[in-house]
């Protein structure tokens, strides 16, 4: 289905993204939940999960880049990261047909989890002899929630936050965790036809916004309370969550 190019879409789009790229700046996570939760009140999810691709893909190759143990985090995330790509793939093949409505209160009840984890900020532990079969079911969950909504954060920031990684280390984790899920998910638009020449150009362009958004979200990350603004931003997801959800009932 093409991209609308009326200006509500447009104007909805690089708003979307300039706040997500913010948001992501501040808090070092949270471009795909707002991006999407934003784009899907005025298009299709697989529509708007095609636009995510390139700013998702940047922003996390760049908080990638910026952490120091690549090669040992790779080495022990692997399982995970192979069942996210399995389980993308999978889903996407199974979803194929049936992603539009279905999908945006999916999104809805993933960004109510999403908030609720976020508000609650339980302290999860993953005992180390129960990381080797845990990762695997981690990563297919994710992967099937990125295939459903586009948004790759549930269950894999909870599961990647209770492996006790130090701070650096966990945004390095979260960075390749987010990189690997978008990959799967542009191959599996590809292959549905969602993801074609334009609508990859369309993408690019969203960029701009995502990183302008991401360079004052850093610069005010030094200068307000982080707990305050995670608190807020996951008020406004649940808020948002519960909006897209409530779909079910109509």
């Amino acid at each position: 289905m093409p991209f609308s190019l009326a200006p509500l879409p447009l104007a909805v789009a690089a708003f979307a993204f300039f706040l997500a790229g913010f948001v992501k700046g501040v808090v070092g996570l949270g471009l795909p939940p707002v991006a999407m939760g934003l784009l899907t009140l005025v298009m299709m999810p697989s529509q708007a999960a095609a636009l995510l691709v390139v700013p998702a893909f940047v922003t996390n190759v760049w908080q990638l880049a910026a952490g120091p143990r690549f090669g040992a985090i790779v080495s022990r995330l692997w399982p995970m990261l192979a069942a996210s790509v399995v389980g993308t793939l999978g889903a996407a093949a199974y979803l194929h047909g049936s992603f539009g409505g279905q999908a945006i209160v999916a999104l809805g009840f993933a960004l109510i989890a999403s908030a609720v984890l976020g508000l609650a900020a339980p302290r999860l532990v993953v005992p180390p002899g129960a990381e080797r079969w845990l990762a695997p079911l981690a990563g297919a969950a994710t992967g099937l929630v990125t295939a459903a909504t586009g948004v790759s954060s549930i269950p894999a920031a909870p599961f990647l936050g209770a492996l006790g990684f130090n701070r650096e280390d966990l945004i390095q984790a979260l960075g390749l965790s987010f990189t690997v899920s978008t990959i799967a998910l542009a191959v599996a638009l590809t292959m549905g036809g969602v993801l074609g020449v334009g609508t990859a150009g369309l993408s690019v362009l969203a960029l701009v916004p995502a990183l302008l958004g991401m360079r004052l979200g850093g610069w005010v990350r030094g200068r307000v309370s982080e707990s305050v603004f995670r608190r807020c931003f996951f008020l406004g997801l649940l808020g948002l969550g519960l909006h897209l959800a409530s779909r079910a009932l109509i």
